[in-house]
């Protein structure tokens, strides 16, 4: 699961969320009703969509939409920005809230207790290789630890 990340739109401007995408035209609609097309994906992969800066300079709202000299408005979208929405609505049902809640119980306690018992701060050694031998020796480490505090619970109880 993704934590959230709060967004923060430039003040005085509408926010992306403001205009809408039409998946069937692959385009966007601004607040005042104008398309803005696809142009062009970026090698990161963002989809570049732009204004018509003749029609939108006579926009109302142009003030609220861009501060570009040339009145053009670009909107980009990642590639995979279908499943981050996916991912984002599913944040938002109840089963959704229920495991991120979960995972600050199980996940992330693994997370702390190999950055603070573990040396998991820095890698110690250097390459793909030696993080990797420390990430897996880590978790071994972890995992003989869980052992051995279950089989102590099992000899309390049978004793």
């Amino acid at each position: 699961m993704i934590g959230h990340r709060r967004f923060h739109p430039t003040k005085g401007l509408f926010s992306k969320f403001k205009f809408k995408y039409d998946p069937e035209e692959n385009e966007y609609l601004c607040p005042n009703k104008q398309v803005l097309k696809y142009r062009t994906t970026t090698r990161e992969g963002y989809r570049e969509y732009t204004s018509d800066p003749k029609i939108y300079s006579e926009c109302p709202l142009l003030t609220q939409c861009t501060r570009s000299q040339n009145h053009k408005k670009i909107l980009t979208r990642h590639i995979l920005e279908d499943s981050k929405e996916w991912v984002h609505n599913n944040t938002l049902t109840a089963s959704g809230k229920m495991l991120y809640k979960k995972r600050k119980e199980t996940i992330e306690r693994s997370f702390a207790d190999a950055k603070q018992l573990h040396g998991y701060r820095y890698c110690r050694y250097r390459g793909i290789k030696g993080a990797q031998e420390q990430a897996l020796m880590t978790a071994a480490c972890q995992n003989i630890k869980k052992i051995a505090n279950h089989l102590a619970k099992v000899a309390t109880k049978t004793a």
